[in-house]
């Protein structure tokens, strides 16, 4: 792929895609040319076509990988290669959206309460507490805590924007405490053996580690905690658009999903059967 890949690596820089994303839409095409051993250029729209029934019929990926697959190859012949879309069609996989598993509340607690290394345990209050993705959790630097006005500066989060999330009370507290025994300078949770941002696999180990101790079988990983920060302050009266706002989400829409598993929300729903002003009827 020598050229293109190079062609397609600056489109996607120019673009302002993430070095994550950078990478995987680049593998996608690597990918798809050793499948056929030729050059992609050279590849039909029916060729790329079977290609991703592929991916999905036999390969089984799941559904959000096909769609990136589908993504890459998009931008590959459309951006890099200026195919047009009415001439080359590569069509998104649509499949079953799941609903995410919630952690409750008492499964927080005893997720927490089973850490007992104390970085380990921050690292988890700070993901819950502030709602972070993993990859923003580890990349949170010291001077980000405003203990000022209780806020935590998430710096270039997904789709390259800054924002500001809640700052716990009672994760300032363990906050300070943390300092003072690790003392870190720059990054607030840093790799064991280098003063650099700790790796995002280190700490999704870390949460199945202590979901594990915890007795927790609920599939999923550490992004889960940010599940739950948005379920349970939903559950808790706080507006859609602000939690929005908390998350990074571009979308309301996107944080609307979490209507759909807040327990309470449902519960407090009325029937419109009860608010019939219906006549009794005397038993026949």
């Amino acid at each position: 792929m020598g050229i293109l890949r190079t062609r397609m690596e600056h489109d996607l820089v120019v673009r302002g895609r993430s070095e994550h994303t950078r990478r995987a839409y680049v593998r996608v095409v690597a990918d798809l040319a050793r499948y056929y051993r030729r050059s992609p250029d050279q590849l039909t729209e029916s060729d790329v076509q079977q290609y991703v029934r592929y991916l999905i019929e036999e390969r089984k990926l799941a559904w959000a990988s096909c769609r990136q697959a589908a993504g890459a190859l998009r931008f590959f012949y459309e951006v890099t290669l200026g195919r047009q879309r009415s001439e080359f069609s590569i069509p998104l996989p649509k499949g079953a959206r799941r609903l995410p598993r919630i952690l409750s509340r008492e499964e927080v607690k005893r997720l927490l309460d089973a850490v007992q290394n104390l970085k380990h345990r921050v690292l988890l209050m700070a993901t819950y507490a502030a709602g972070l993705r993993v990859s923003e959790v580890v990349r949170v630097r010291v001077t980000d805590i405003d203990s000022q006005r209780m806020l935590i500066r998430v710096e270039q989060g997904k789709g390259k924007k800054d924002r500001y999330t809640l700052l716990s009370a009672r994760l300032l507290v363990e906050l300070r405490r943390y300092y003072r025994v690790y003392r870190p300078t720059e990054w607030l949770f840093t790799d064991r053996r280098r003063p650099t941002p700790m790796d995002p696999c280190s700490a999704s180990r870390i949460y199945q580690a202590a979901k594990k101790r915890a007795g927790i079988h609920k599939v999923g990983g550490i992004h889960m905690l940010r599940h739950a920060f948005a379920t349970h302050l939903l559950e808790s009266g706080t507006d859609v658009v602000t939690i929005q706002r908390l998350l990074g989400h571009a979308r309301v829409e996107t944080t609307a999903h979490y209507l759909h598993v807040t327990q309470q929300a449902l519960a407090a729903r009325v029937s419109p059967l009860d608010e019939l002003p219906l006549d009794p009827v005397a038993p026949a």
